[in-house]
């Protein structure tokens, strides 16, 4: 009589494969002779904080804007949610899924928080073919626009003109406009940059929160809030990556140490 099958045991399951929504294929950007980035790869995951760290000229920026289609690379490939996307515009990868903020504020200081974010929403849904209709009255826009204020913790200041925020409030409300396009994955370019201890702390709640249903990408100087928010950590140097790992290897790693956290 045959035996009966068994059962695997959970440790002999195989593991879940990573849902990897962004990948970078051995990036390089020449500008003339000067190399910025040279061979760079990365992939981010869905529900981590995947952060880029380097000192000044290492190639941290030139990544991010590569990766988001503000500028091409020389050589290499982007895969956004699985697709080849390294030839397409900023725009078009926004309506994919690709949300970013910048290092300066790119809010409109004049205008509500409420209204920022449904500028934000309407941008990602665009429907030329109803310009008769008031942008008042496009229900999706709206509700896009109170859903992301409140998820970035702005509900009491929907109506305060934005450039009323204090410093932490707008890198809040970047990030609110971001989401109010409706993305995946969020490339964060020093959203910590200028803030307060209080200002970090709520700013690294949110980015906890986000990164459930997101992949985030971190470009940031701050190393406590790194070690403390993400899951993997890429160092790079003079446009090359020297190490990428948990904050545990990272920390641990002589070349890093050497190259980039002063330990001599």
């Amino acid at each position: 009589m045959p035996a009966a099958p068994t059962t695997p045991t959970a440790s002999a399951l195989p593991a879940a494969a990573p849902d990897i929504l962004l990948r970078g294929h051995d990036i390089t950007r020449r500008w003339g002779g000067l190399v910025a980035l040279d061979g760079v790869s990365l992939a981010l995951e869905r529900g981590t904080v995947h952060a880029v760290i380097g000192t000044n000229g290492a190639g941290k920026s030139t990544l991010i804007n590569i990766l988001s289609g503000e500028i091409p690379p020389s050589s290499g490939r982007v895969e956004l949610l699985g697709q080849d996307v390294t030839g397409w515009t900023q725009p078009k990868r926004a309506r994919l899924g690709l949300g970013r903020s910048y290092q300066r504020n790119t809010i409109y200081p004049t205008f509500t928080v409420f209204e920022n974010c449904r500028l934000a929403a309407q941008a990602a849904a665009q429907k030329p073919w109803q310009w008769w209709r008031s942008a008042q009255h496009c229900e999706a826009s709206m509700s896009a626009a109170q859903q992301a204020a409140s998820r970035a913790g702005l509900d009491a200041l929907l109506d305060r003109p934005a450039g009323l925020l204090s410093h932490g409030q707008k890198r809040q409300l970047e990030i609110a406009m971001c989401l109010a396009t409706a993305p995946q994955v969020l490339l964060l370019d020093e959203p910590l940059a200028g803030m307060g201890a209080e200002e970090t702390e709520r700013m690294l709640a949110l980015l906890a929160e986000l990164k459930t249903g997101h992949a985030i990408l971190l470009v940031e100087h701050d190393m406590d809030a790194v070690f403390r928010i993400a899951e993997c950590i890429t160092v790079m140097v003079n446009g090359t990556v020297i190490a990428s790992d948990t904050p545990d290897g990272i920390r641990n790693s002589p070349q890093v140490r050497a190259a980039y956290l002063g330990d001599h």
